[in-house]
C-alpha cells in the first residue's frame, strides 16, 4: 500500500466499518504493549494513528483519570468508528496527520503507534515530529499485533531485506530522529519497539 496520505485515507476510509470485526482477538496484545509502554499515572499520552482506537482505553486505564489521552488519525471514518465503539469517552479524537500535530513542543509522555511505522510518508521526518512533541526521555512505542513475518504471511508475502521495520533499518533511523531504541521485539504474535526521546 502506498504511503501517500491521500492513497492511506483512501485504503483506511473505505475498510474502517468493518476493521475492528477483522480483528476480534487484538485487545490483549494491545493492552499488554501499553503496560510495557510504562506510562506514569496522570500523564500525557498520544496514540498517533489511532485507527479505530482500540488502543485507547488500555491507555486511559495505564494514566487514570487524571491523566491525558489523545487520538490521532488521518482518516474519518476511523475515527467515526473509534466513537461508534464509545472509545472516544477514553480520548480526544483529533483528525490530524502525524506530520503536523497541534500539539506543543514537550507536551507528552510518550506515543504510541500501533501500524504506524509502514503507513509514514517521511519516516524519519515523521519520527522527528512525534519526538518534538514528547518531552526528554519520554517513551514511543512501536506496535503491531503479530509480527512481520506474520503480517507478510496474512498479505500473502515474504519479509524483504528492505523492510523498514526490520531492526538494522530502523534503530538508525530511530536514532537520526530524536529517539533511542531500548528493546525490539519480532516474534509471531507481535512487534513492539520502545525507544526513548534523546535530545539532538
Amino acid at each position: 500500500m502506498s504511503d501517500d496520505p491521500t492513497h492511506v485515507q483512501e485504503f483506511f476510509g473505505a475498510r474502517a466499518a468493518g476493521w475492528d470485526a477483522r480483528f476480534p482477538d487484538d485487545g490483549p496484545a494491545y493492552a499488554a504493549a501499553v503496560a510495557e509502554l510504562g506510562l506514569p499515572r496522570g500523564g500525557a499520552v498520544l496514540d498517533a494513528g489511532c485507527g479505530t482506537g482500540r488502543a485507547l482505553p488500555p491507555l486511559r486505564a495505564a494514566v487514570g483519570p487524571t491523566g491525558t489521552v489523545i487520538g490521532a488519525d488521518l482518516t474519518p471514518e476511523m475515527l467515526d468508528e473509534a466513537v461508534r465503539a464509545g472509545r472516544d469517552g477514553s480520548a480526544t479524537l483529533l483528525l490530524t496527520d502525524v506530520a503536523r500535530l497541534p500539539l506543543r513542543d514537550g507536551a507528552l509522555d510518550a506515543v504510541f503507534g500501533a501500524g504506524l511505522i509502514s503507513h509514514l510518508a517521511d519516516p524519519a521526518e515523521n519520527l522527528r515530529e512525534l519526538a518534538r512533541v514528547v518531552r526528554h526521555g519520554g517513551r514511543l512505542a512501536l506496535f503491531h499485533p503479530i509480527g512481520r513475518a506474520a503480517l507478510a504471511a496474512r498479505h500473502g508475502r515474504r519479509i524483504t531485506d528492505d523492510d523498514l521495520r526490520a531492526e538494522p533499518h530502523l534503530r538508525p533511523l530511530l536514532s537520526a530522529s530524536g529517539w533511542q531504541m531500548v528493546s525490539y521485539v519480532d516474534e509471531d504474535d507481535r512487534y513492539l519497539v520502545l525507544a526513548v526521546r534523546q535530545d539532538q
